[in-house]
C-alpha cells in the first residue's frame, strides 16, 4: 500500500531548549514574524538616496535585457548589492537569503509584506559580469564626480593619496600575478584617498605587480582630468610612497601645476650626498655622547638623478639608535615647510590612508575579487567603494562629540546596523518597531534626522 508523503516540518519553528529561568521552563524558536535583523538599513538607504549613487552608477551601464521581461530595475540590483555589503554581506549568495528580508524591502522601496523579492544570487552575478570595459571606465568617472560633489563647494586645496595594496587570489583570475616581494599570486590594485576628510576619489584594479612611472602617470592623469573638470581651480597636491616617486610622474605634475611629496628609494649617490653625509654623521656622534637609544635628524640637498630632467628639492631623514643608521628620502616640489614639518607632518600622514585602506578591504571586504573575468572584478571593487560612500556620509551625520564619530566601519555595522526590528503594515501605514532598550536609540534617531532630505 502506497505511503502517504509526510507534511513538511518548519524548522524554523522547532523550538530551543535553554535552561530554565526562575524555575520557568525556556525555549526559543525563528517564529517572530516578520522582523529584520538589519534594521539599520533605513539609515543606508537615507544616505544612498541624498547621495544618488546607484542611480548614477546605474546611468553608465546599457541594460542589454528584454524590457518585457525585466523584474528589477539595474538601479535596484546596484543598490541591494551595495546595501548588503554594507550589512557585512559581502558575497552575492547572501543575496539569496535576503530577498525577502522586510528591512531590505523598505530600503528598496518596496511593501515588506507583496511583490516579487528582491534580487536574487544568478541576477546579481550577472549584474557585476555585464559592463564592458568602456562602461567601467564611464563608472569609474562617476565615482570621482561623486566625490567631488560630497564637497558643497570646491576646496581651496586638497591632498590625496595613492597606494596600492596587496589582494591575494586563489585561482588563476584575469591580471592576477606572481608578486616576490608578498609571496603570493595576487591582484596590486591602486587605492586613491582624500585622507583628511576620509573621502574615497578612486579605485583601480590592476595587475599583482608595483606599477611602472609610465603606467603610474597615466592613471594619475586621467584622475587629475576628471577632478579638473569639476574643480578647474582646486590646488592639488599628489602624495605617495616609493612606487610613485618615479620621473613620468614628477614631470606630468609639474607640468600641470600640481604640487607631490612622494617617497624616494635612497641609492649610492643621495647616501654620498655631503649634506646627508654631515647630518648623519652628526647625528650618530650626538646619540653616541648623549647615550639615546636613537636620535632622529633632517636634512635638505637639491639632487637629479640621470632620468631627471632638472634637481628637485629631497628632504632626508636621518635615524641613528643602537641598531645602525637608517637614511629615509622624500622629493617634493614644494618650497615649505622645513625639512622636519615636510617629512612628519605632511608625508607621514599619509600613513592614514593605509587606515582607509583597511577600512575598505577588511570591514568592506572589498578583496573578495574572485571572478575569473578581471572586469567582474572591476565591477566588485566599484560596488564597495560605492559601499564605503555610504558608511562614509552615515559617519558624517554623527555628532563630533558621540562616542561612535571616529569609530571604524565594523563597529559602526554593530551598533547602528544590526539592530533587529519588527516590520508592522497595515492599510494605511508601515511601522518599524525596534527594540525599546536599543543602547544606541538616542544617537540612531539623530542619524536618522541628520539624513532626511529637506522638505521641497
Amino acid at each position: 500500500m502506497p505511503q502517504a508523503t509526510p507534511a513538511k516540518i518548519d524548522d524554523s519553528a522547532t523550538p530551543i531548549s535553554f535552561p530554565a529561568v526562575g524555575r520557568k521552563k525556556l525555549t526559543a524558536a525563528f517564529d517572530g514574524g516578520r522582523l529584520t535583523s538589519d534594521g539599520g538599513v533605513l539609515l543606508l538607504a537615507q544616505a544612498e538616496r541624498a547621495m544618488g549613487i546607484c542611480g548614477r552608477l546605474a546611468a553608465c551601464i546599457a541594460d542589454r535585457r528584454d524590457p518585457t521581461r525585466v523584474t528589477h530595475k539595474l538601479e535596484d540590483i546596484l543598490r541591494a548589492r551595495i546595501l548588503a555589503i554594507c550589512c557585512g554581506y559581502e558575497d552575492a549568495d547572501d543575496l539569496d537569503t535576503l530577498r525577502d528580508d522586510p528591512g531590505f524591502r523598505l530600503a528598496l522601496g518596496k511593501l515588506p509584506g507583496s511583490g516579487a523579492g528582491l534580487a536574487s544570487q544568478p541576477t546579481m552575478s550577472r549584474c557585476e559580469n555585464a559592463p564592458t570595459t568602456r562602461e567601467l571606465a564611464r563608472m569609474m568617472g562617476e565615482m570621482i564626480g561623486i566625490y567631488c560633489a560630497s564637497y558643497p563647494t570646491p576646496p581651496v586645496a586638497v591632498t590625496l593619496d595613492i597606494d596600492d595594496t596587496c589582494d591575494v587570489v586563489h585561482g588563476y583570475q584575469q591580471l592576477s600575478f606572481w608578486n616576490g616581494h608578498h609571496g603570493e599570486r595576487c591582484f596590486m590594485p591602486i587605492h586613491v584617498y582624500d585622507t583628511a576628510t576620509g573621502r574615497p576619489v578612486a579605485m583601480l584594479l590592476r595587475t599583482g605587480k608595483t606599477p611602472s612611472g609610465a603606467e603610474a602617470a597615466g592613471h594619475i592623469r586621467r584622475l587629475f582630468r576628471h577632478i579638473r573638470s569639476h574643480w578647474p581651480n582646486t590646488h592639488i597636491t599628489i602624495r605617495g610612497d616609493g612606487h610613485y616617486g618615479r620621473p613620468e610622474v614628477m614631470d606630468f605634475c609639474e607640468a600641470h601645476g600640481v604640487d607631490y611629496v612622494l617617497g624616494l628609494p635612497t641609492n649610492a649617490v643621495l647616501r654620498a650626498d655631503p649634506t646627508i653625509v654631515t647630518v648623519a654623521d652628526a647625528c650618530a656622534t650626538q646619540r653616541a655622547e648623549e647615550d639615546r637609544p636613537v636620535l632622529r635628524l633632517f636634512a635638505e640637498t637639491r639632487y637629479a638623478a640621470k632620468s631627471w630632467k632638472h634637481q628637485r628639492r629631497v628632504v632626508a631623514r636621518i635615524e641613528a639608535s643602537t641598531m645602525g643608521m637608517d637614511i629615509r628620502t622624500v622629493v617634493t616640489s614644494l618650497a615649505a615647510p622645513g625639512p622636519e614639518d615636510l617629512y612628519e607632518v605632511l608625508y607621514c600622514a599619509r600613513g592614514n590612508a593605509e587606515n582607509l585602506i583597511k577600512l575598505h578591504k577588511s570591514q568592506l571586504s572589498s578583496d573578495r575579487t574572485s571572478c575569473r573575468a578581471a572586469n567582474a572584478n572591476q565591477m566588485r571593487l566599484i560596488l564597495h567603494t560605492a559601499a564605503y560612500w555610504l558608511m562614509w556620509r552615515v559617519q558624517q551625520a554623527i555628532p563630533k562629540k558621540a562616542a561612535l564619530a571616529t569609530a571604524e566601519f565594523a563597529t559602526m555595522r554593530v551598533r547602528l546596523l544590526k539592530i533587529a526590528a519588527r516590520v508592522i503594515e497595515t492599510s494605511t501605514r508601515i511601522r518599524v518597531a525596534f527594540a525599546s532598550a536599543c543602547p544606541d536609540a538616542d544617537l540612531f534617531r539623530t542619524i536618522a534626522n541628520a539624513l532626511k532630505p529637506a522638505p521641497t
